[in-house]
């Protein structure tokens, strides 16, 4: 699943490393890592995909404005990840369709 990135990641190595399942596959992050750029780091692209064409998106802002960062976070669907911290053990999987609106509103 990871893809390689055109960039190199910048991160505090003095932070401790914490372990994510993104889809099922453990993946390192550090401490105080958003879940989009742990996403990012990790090279798991694309995120989601679009409710009508099935286009891939991946997180785009990183400040919570356009909402392509969407997973689905601890069981919980239509969660931004650029505005969500890391926790040890997190599970992360990835949305594909239409966001289930009832989800929205618990």
């Amino acid at each position: 699943m990871p893809n390689a990135l055109p960039f190199e990641r910048l991160a505090r190595r003095d932070q401790p490393s914490l372990t994510v399942f993104v889809d099922d596959t453990p993946v390192k992050v550090y401490a105080g890592d958003s879940v989009a750029a742990a996403v990012l780091a990790a090279g798991c692209l694309p995120s989601r995909r679009t409710a009508v064409s099935g286009d891939p998106r991946a997180p785009y802002c990183l400040m919570g404005a356009c909402f392509e960062c969407l997973l689905t976070i601890d069981d919980r669907p239509n969660q931004q990840g650029c505005m969500t911290e890391v926790r040890d053990q997190m599970r992360i999987t990835f949305q594909s369709g239409v966001r289930p609106t009832q989800e929205i509103f618990r």
